[in-house]
């Protein structure tokens, strides 16, 4: 006679295996001790050769040194501008043409995906100064807007609208044709599916194009501030360089990282809660 196995009561049958966990999925796994640990090293990389003496300070001065500095010129300023208001004047160039890139590249990149006349008229300009640096045509916005507030925001929203305008397009062509095929059969007028499945499919893409704008609008923020900037981190930075005070150009320029970096972790956050079925299906 037969007998059945024993069945322990605190052993529990296995669910079904994620195939991304079960083989390895690329990138799979949290990178965050492994940031900390790279962020602590290169730390301790500075001091040991600015310690060392293996670095004059006038090329490399010492994290000390910039902490000291951070704290002098927040309590003094920098120029005659307080730090508060060099930061808020930056703010304000690359959010503002941050914000109008937004509502322009956005709707000129779907355009440009759903519709061949606008790709045929977007595409070569978009195309053709998308690879020039800022600073090439810097002289042009010069003379076409002044030196006034209305130059340094052309010339950020210049340098965000390509990115985004392209990533739009992109997500555009990323549908999948049976999902717009699926909408017209049931009766969706073209509006519609613009609206309910092309929008949505291509936030991911949208999402990411925003992520990399802002990247390039704050990498154009020092050529945008060189030309009669009152105030900002980019037009400190380029000052302090002139006088050859080290400490100044490297605290701007790790403040400008950090509130760039703080941005695109936002916007991972937004991308996590807006697409949260991106790279799963």
């Amino acid at each position: 006679m037969a007998t059945e196995p024993v069945r322990w009561p605190f052993r529990q049958r296995a669910g079904p295996a994620d195939p991304g966990k079960a083989y390895g999925a690329p990138g799979e796994g949290r990178s965050g001790l492994v940031s900390l640990a790279t962020v602590l090293g290169l730390l301790f990389l500075w001091w040991a050769v600015t310690a060392a003496g293996l670095i004059k300070p006038l090329f490399l001065p010492s994290p000390q040194s910039v902490v000291q500095r951070f704290f002098r010129v927040l309590e003094e300023g920098f120029g005659g501008v307080s730090l508060w208001a060099h930061t808020a004047a930056s703010l304000w160039r690359v959010f503002a043409s941050f914000a109008l890139a937004c509502v322009t590249a956005i709707p000129i990149g779907i355009a440009m995906g759903v519709n061949r006349w606008a790709r045929g008229i977007f595409d070569p300009p978009i195309e053709f100064y998308r690879p020039i640096p800022p600073l090439a045509y810097l002289p042009l916005t010069v003379i076409w807007f002044g030196i006034e507030e209305l130059q340094k925001i052309v010339l950020i929203y210049l340098a965000i609208f390509a990115p985004m305008a392209l990533s739009a397009r992109a997500g555009v062509k990323s549908v999948a044709i049976e999902q717009i095929h699926a909408a017209y059969s049931m009766g969706a007028s073209r509006g519609q599916v613009v609206l309910h499945v092309i929008l949505p499919a291509a936030l991911p893409e949208i999402l990411t194009g925003m992520r990399i704008g802002i990247g390039f609008g704050w990498t154009t923020l020092v050529a945008a501030e060189i030309v009669a900037a009152k105030a900002g981190l980019g037009s400190m930075v380029w000052n302090a360089a002139e006088f050859l005070v080290t400490e100044v150009v490297i605290m701007g320029i790790v403040i400008i990282g950090a509130i760039a970096w703080a941005f695109d972790l936002l916007m991972r956050r937004i991308e996590a809660l807006a697409v949260p079925w991106k790279g799963k299906v």
